[in-house]
């Protein structure tokens, strides 16, 4: 159900948050430049209006949310720093302070599955319309990067003890009388797999690899034999192991992962990491550094990203940019809707030294799109995606480009208001200057 709305009165007469707050602070200046009321307007559709149990305020969600990715924290972290922190309490509206938790950090799982990926695209647009006029930038750089799924690293033999004791849940579940559990011959096998690149042991841990994959294989058609009626239930868990067990090396479109089926291998040609497994994200970028552009894909050719990026900037922003400045994977591609893309490549003798030199600026300005991936992988997390599902890919790319966003706006306040401060310290430490060595004179 719809929450009720909050009384915004001032309850106490000596003390509210806004009164005993620091204006200065970055935090308390965005809590006042944000569009709540758009965010209320927008997602109380979502909710029923007299049924069911009332709603924690949309207000509160929505600020939980851009904390999370500002702050680069866990659902759990936030709603407890929210219960200790005057200024998180301020951002989400509150005006006393609440010495009790906000909600349960399950609730901001349903939250972002109620309003989706349009809603957390309102986020989004919302941290660009807050950065002002460095967001109107008409040339825009664009790049790809991998946004790694929260799994291990994929083995074969892995993804084989996992089916195996899933298998046994399934039997415990049900009370099934398995033929074996072979729970003796997997301890033994285990010793095999040791050390495995010592040469001696590399032909034993292949037949161990080869023996648990065969036993994983029993043990499904085990299960499925004696499930009886019951298989209907466990179709796709069955069918999703027999195609993981029957999966090998060279074979497209693999399953890397029992619980993320969709996660995907990609290899971007770095030395220190040859594969990546997760999803391909396209960020889009101003000159001044604003983010207009974040959307999640599986692993297209960076070419046939661009459609996409450039609707999606046009949406957030209402302008066509003129010029996308990509990298060479970008390669095939001139043109894309009115936007002319522009690709590092050997100069033509016809083009004049003026054109020339704007397109060696262009291609040095769009290193600087690097160093903003880094960031969104390092403190806006980014680097690591917890959030389930494709729909949890799109979600968390968007976030972390809002969460950005948002800080560097925080961090321009910041700055300004130190950079103001630092000046009148240093006026009147001149001004004091002479008045102090005269009185150090006189003492003597």
């Amino acid at each position: 159900m719809l929450a009720k709305q909050q009384d915004r009165s001032q309850h106490s007469l000596f003390f509210s948050l806004e009164s005993t707050l620091n204006h200065k602070h970055p935090l308390f200046i965005l809590a006042n430049k944000i569009d709540w009321e758009m965010f209320e307007r927008e997602f109380s559709p979502l909710y029923c209006p007299d049924n069911g149990r009332p709603a924690k305020p949309i207000r509160l969600m929505v600020g939980l949310l851009i904390l999370k990715h500002i702050r680069d924290l866990s659902d759990e972290s936030v709603v407890e720093q929210w219960s200790e922190n005057n200024y998180y309490q301020y951002f989400c509206g509150e005006q006393e302070f609440q010495p009790r938790v906000p909600c349960e950090a399950s609730e901001l799982v349903h939250f972002r599955h109620r309003i989706g990926k349009e809603g957390i695209e309102l986020i989004l647009r919302e941290s660009i319309r807050i950065n002002g006029k460095d967001s109107n930038d008409k040339d825009v750089y664009i790049d790809t990067t991998v946004q790694e799924k929260n799994i291990t690293f994929p083995t074969d033999d892995k993804l084989a003890k996992k089916i195996i004791k899933r298998c046994w849940k399934i039997a415990d579940r049900n009370s099934l009388d398995l033929r074996q559990s072979y729970t003796r011959i997997l301890k033994d096998l285990s010793y095999d797999q040791r050390f495995r690149n010592h040469p001696r042991n590399r032909g034993k841990a292949r037949k161990a690899d080869k023996k648990v994959r065969t036993i994983a294989g029993r043990l499904v058609r085990d299960v499925e034999r004696k499930l009886g009626p019951m298989v209907d239930g466990y179709r796709n868990e069955l069918d999703l192991y027999k195609r993981v067990l029957a999966q090998k090396k060279k074979d497209k479109n693999k399953i890397y992962s029992l619980h993320e089926v969709d996660v995907q291998c990609i290899s971007k040609g770095k030395e220190h990491k040859l594969y990546e497994f997760g999803n391909k994200v396209s960020i889009t970028r101003t000159g001044s550094g604003v983010i207009v552009g974040a959307l999640s894909f599986r692993n297209e050719f960076d070419g046939h990203t661009l459609d996409k990026a450039i609707e999606q900037v046009e949406k957030l922003t209402e302008r066509k940019p003129r010029n996308g400045i990509c990298d060479r994977g970008y390669r095939g591609r001139s043109k894309v809707r009115d936007t002319l893309i522009h690709i590092p490549k050997s100069f033509s003798k016809a083009l004049s030294t003026y054109r020339k030199n704007k397109e060696r600026k262009y291609f040095r300005k769009r290193a600087g799109i690097e160093p903003v991936i880094g960031h969104l992988k390092e403190d806006h997390r980014l680097s690591r995606n917890y959030y389930k599902g494709i729909t949890g890919d799109e979600i968390n790319v968007m976030l972390a480009a809002a969460g950005f966003n948002f800080k560097r706006m925080m961090n321009k306040w910041k700055s300004s208001f130190w950079l103001f401060l630092e000046k009148i310290i240093v006026f009147l430490n001149r001004q004091l200057h002479p008045i102090r060595d005269s009185i150090i004179l006189q003492t003597i």
